[in-house]
Parts: structure tokens; sequence; C-alpha cells
């Protein structure tokens, strides 16, 4: 449990915060926390109480302000568009902060006409863009125009604690909206760049998207069969692992700055992320000279293949361990093959294991089997299709996905994935559904001090919509 602890009485300095502009000084002592084992006994010391936003944190939290999502009071000014920028910014938008996301006027985020339902993406709703878009507000600015570039220096100097963008690189520096200029007015903000390659460097002017990337990292050449030659993975995994990291950095810098009180510059490269996929393979090789095969389904050991079974259906095993292979072995009636699992036999017979697995396999469906192993404590599942995995049971059991029941411009119910975690208490949430270019503008603009006349100018100007 967590005890509120008095510290020195006769202290005045100000506390670290997420939220908000400048540190804040309290008129009490600071509180810190202690975490307790059940026995009382101090395990470690957790930090002070943060101010975020207009919230200050003192021993007197209340309870609803104690299940507040993480980043409630953080101010987001999304500048990115496609998938890896808006996901990074869309991870902390459902555990609270407040992001506002940028368009271009003139040519909208192209992910709002992504999708295989063709009608939403004429409106600017297509599902690429709500899968990422929920607990943003919108706004479109032509920063090409000095006033929508004055609004947007506007709100990333009095309003952000946190600007995203995901332009070429050196772009918004030549606008004037580079992290050496903002950072002038606003110190304590925190600035990230995404890219393919970084700002710098031999490739650092090169752009690519998230198929470029996975195939000059090497993993579209590792992916395959021998004789299907390199495969693209299906999904995006670079795009979503991009911002998955990239949600990772900013919270990271978020912390950092509670401690340091400045800001930072993230400069993020998909490259980077792609080539930290494969750490596991790129230290092998190193070291080794070992390098990745297509093998496809064919791993290093037998018990960790994918097999066909009696329906004709993929079998996929997982039984990686000395231990496992003992009972997987075990499990089919082969308690002698279980136990030569020497990770030297277990190389050396590879032939004759995986001849003797693939047998078996032919005697039942996929989906016996993997109800016969999972009951044996023996990783193994079924090949499944997408359509399958989202109507699993598991999947609805763990809130994964959130569902709008109704949202303007859809004409149907509509669900997109929250996070790939759980909070005990204050975790993922949606309050607002997608939104349409320019759809907050005013309101947005309002809170920096722009008049109603102010931003009738602006639109007569196109610098906004």
């Amino acid at each position: 449990m967590l005890i509120p602890e008095r510290t020195r009485a006769a202290t005045n300095r100000p506390i670290p915060m997420l939220g908000g502009r400048a540190p804040r000084r309290l008129g009490h002592a600071p509180v810190r926390a202690v975490l307790l084992s059940c026995d009382a006994t101090p395990l470690a010391f957790l930090g002070e109480f943060f101010c975020f936003g207009s919230h200050t944190r003192s021993a007197g939290i209340a309870l609803e302000e104690r299940l507040m999502r993480p980043f409630e009071g953080i101010k987001i000014l999304d500048c990115t568009h496609v998938l890896a920028g808006p996901f990074a910014s869309y991870q902390l938008a459902v555990l609270g902060a407040d992001v506002v996301k940028v368009d271009d006027p003139n040519a909208p985020d192209q992910s709002r006409e992504s999708g295989a339902d063709m009608a939403l993406n004429e409106v600017g709703l297509g599902t690429g863009f709500i899968t990422q878009g929920s607990n943003k507000r919108c706004i479109a600015l032509d920063l090409k125009t000095e006033g929508g570039r004055a609004a947007l220096k506007k709100l990333a100097t009095e309003w952000a604690d946190i600007l995203v963008e995901n332009y070429r690189p050196g772009a918004f520096k030549a606008l004037g909206l580079g992290y050496d200029e903002l950072s002038k007015l606003n110190p304590q903000l925190i600035y990230a760049s995404m890219t393919a390659f970084g700002q710098d460097g031999p490739r650092g002017f090169m752009t690519a998207y998230d198929q470029a990337i996975q195939a000059t990292s090497g993993i579209t050449a590792s992916t395959g069969t021998p004789t299907s030659g390199p495969v693209k993975a299906g999904s995006p995994i670079i795009d979503y692992a991009t911002g998955t990291t990239g949600a990772f950095a900013l919270a990271a810098a978020l912390f950092q700055r509670t401690r340091t009180n400045k800001g930072q510059y993230i400069d993020m490269a998909m490259m980077d992320v792609a080539m930290v996929l494969q750490a596991s393979h790129m230290v092998d090789f190193l070291h080794s000279g070992h390098h990745p095969k297509r093998n496809g389904n064919i791993l290093r050991y037998a018990p960790q293949c994918a097999y066909e079974c009696k329906d004709g259906q993929l079998l996929q095993i997982a039984a990686s361990n000395a231990r496992q292979h003992k009972r997987f072995f075990e499990a089919l009636g082969n308690p002698e093959e279980g136990k030569r699992n020497s990770l030297q036999e277990r190389n050396a017979r590879f032939d004759e294991k995986y001849k003797f697995v693939a047998e078996k396999m032919k005697e039942r469906t996929a989906a016996e089997w993997e109800d016969y192993f999972q009951s044996k404590h023996v990783p193994a599942c079924r090949v499944r299709e997408l359509r399958e995995a989202v109507a699993d049971p598991q999947v609805k059991h763990r809130g994964l996905l959130h569902e709008f029941a109704a949202m303007e411009g859809v004409g149907k119910p509509m669900s997109v994935p929250l996070t790939a975690f759980k909070f005990m208490h204050g975790g993922a949430s949606i309050d607002r559904a997608p939104g349409k270019v320019g759809q907050h503008t005013d309101e947005v603009l309002k809170q920096v001090g722009y008049t109603d006349g102010d931003i009738a100018a602006l639109r007569k100007a196109k610098a906004v919509v």
C-alpha cells in the first residue's frame, strides 16, 4: 500500500510535474510515497507526487484522482500522418492525454482514405484513421501560410507538453517550427520527430514506408520459404512497432522531465525499430556469422514447427525447451524420445523427430491436437485467420476492443483496439470518437486566446479550416 510520508517541512522548492507550463510551489511540505510490504517493511521510494496540469498532487488525494489515467493533463500536438506517428499519440490519448491532431487542410492524413470501405474513405473516415483517431480533437492548419504556422507555434509554446511530427527531416525546421526554435519559447517542450532513417546520416534524406523498411532491414529477406523467395510480413509490423516504441519514448521523456524540469528532443527512425525487432538474429550473426534463412514454418527444433493435421489445417507447436520437449513426446506416447532432449540430440536428431511428429499429426484435427496438447501443458495453437482471432472469447474477455454503438458518418457499430495491456485501475478508455478534418479548430484555438474574429480572419486567408 502507499503511505504518505512528510519530508522536510522547511522547503519551498519546485515540484517536478508532468503537465503544465511551469513548476508550481506547494504551500506545504512535498509528499513522498513509500511502498510497504505486508509486514510494513519499506521496499522502495517511489518519489514525490507531481502536478498534473491543473491538478495539484497532495496527501489528501481523492479516490477519483487516484484512479485517473496516467497521462491526464498532458497536452500533445499530433502533427503526424499514416500509421506509426498517429498510433504513438493514440496510445497516450487512450491513457488520458489531451491530443490535438493537426491535419493539412489541402492534403489531410492519408489514413483518412485508407480501408476497404470506400464510402468511409470518401468522407475522410477510413478505417485506417478510425483505428487510432479516438480521443483526439482535430484541427486543420495550412503550415505553408503565415497564419497557420503562427497558430501551431502558439499552441506548441503556450499549450503543449509534447509535439510529434513525422515529416521528412528538416521540413518543420524550414518552416520555423523546429525543436531549436520552439524550445527557446517552451523549454519544457518534448519534441519527437519520427522518420524512416533518422534526421541525419548517409540515408537520413531517404523516405520509406513500412514495406520498404521491411525490405531494407532484412526482415523481408528472412521471411518466407526456400521456394517462395522473400515475403513481406502480413501486417504493418514496422509501423505499429514504431508507434509503440514512440509511445514508450514519449513516456520516458515525460518521466525524465519530472526529474530535470527540462524538455527533450527525440529522434526516432523506423529503421532502428526494424533492426531492434531482429535483435537476437543480429547478435547471433555478428557473433557467429549465422544468417537467418527463409525456412517458413520449419524452426530450429522439431517440437517448434508447424504441422499439417488430419483436416488439412496447420498446428503451430512451440515446445522450445528441454522440459517442454520431454512433455511433448510423452504426450505423443513416445517417452523414450522425450528423454533424448539434450541440446545436442535435439539438433542432431531433427530429421527423425520431425518425421515422427509429422506422421502423428495426421491422426487428429488441428483443433483436437490443440485441446489435447494444452491439457498437457504443451504450447500449441491452431493457425487461425484474423476473422477467427477477433471472435475469440479471450479477446472479448481481455477487453481489448472498444465498441462504438454509433459513430457519426459510419452508420453502424465500430470497434477499435485500446492498449495491449490492462491496468487494475485508471487504464485505457475512449471518451471521444474520431473527428473530421478541422472539426475542433475553433475550440482549440480559443484555448490559446484566439477570438472569433481572429479565427474568421485565418479562415478567410485559408490558413485554417
